[in-house]
């Protein structure tokens, strides 16, 4: 399964879910977004019963994007049962992205 998109209308009933929602907070303008996307995108697909992964363009979901304090991006924010994690920011790979998730508690095994 390929990443989903998530805007104001489905982010509630996405990130309550039994499921650990993985946030990718990017814009299109952004370079380094585009660069680490295929990793985001591997990701859905090797893990697809493990996490579900969103993508929130900032310049579309702005309101998110500022409840969130989203400064940099690209920016990870994982969700589960309604509550976010501390941030990734600006990941440098798909190694650092899965050791972060194992620390919020995703069994990626």
């Amino acid at each position: 399964m390929s990443a989903i998109t998530i805007t104001e209308e489905n982010f509630t009933q996405k990130t309550k879910g039994s499921i650990p929602l993985l946030v990718d907070f990017w814009a299109p303008w952004c370079g380094y977004c585009r660069a680490i996307a295929p990793a985001v995108e591997q990701l859905a697909q090797d893990y697809e019963s493990r996490i579900i992964v969103g993508k929130i363009n900032i310049d579309e979901q702005m309101k998110i994007a500022e409840k969130y304090q989203i400064m940099t991006i690209p920016t990870l924010i994982l969700f589960k049962d309604g509550n976010a994690s501390q941030p990734l920011v600006a990941p440098k790979n798909r190694s650092q992205i899965e050791t972060w998730l194992k620390e919020q508690g995703v069994q990626l095994d």
